[in-house]
């Protein structure tokens, strides 16, 4: 490869691969009130399609490009206790 292109090569990877973040892991702290777990997950690229408690966990479901989540945070701490690609 010619030598000015490697940096060339070099950002086009490192660009592509911060387009492919990855979703919130596990323990990850969204926010304990629904605005602030909203708010965190459109800081992030998602859009929030719907949210509901189900047995004690805030359930949300987000979308961003073709990636589609069921993400599941505790109330009470505001962290993420399960993630679901769906």
């Amino acid at each position: 490869m010619h030598a000015a292109l490697k940096p060339a090569a070099l950002v086009a990877i490192l660009a592509m691969a911060g387009g492919a973040a990855a979703a919130p892991a596990v323990g990850e702290m969204l926010g304990r009130a629904p605005e602030e777990i909203r708010a965190a997950l459109t800081a992030q690229g998602y859009e929030v399609r719907k949210m509901e408690i189900e047995d004690g966990k805030t359930e949300v479901y987000a979308v961003k490009g073709s990636e589609r989540l069921e993400i599941y945070v505790d109330p009470a701490s505001g962290q993420v206790t399960r993630v679901k690609v769906k």
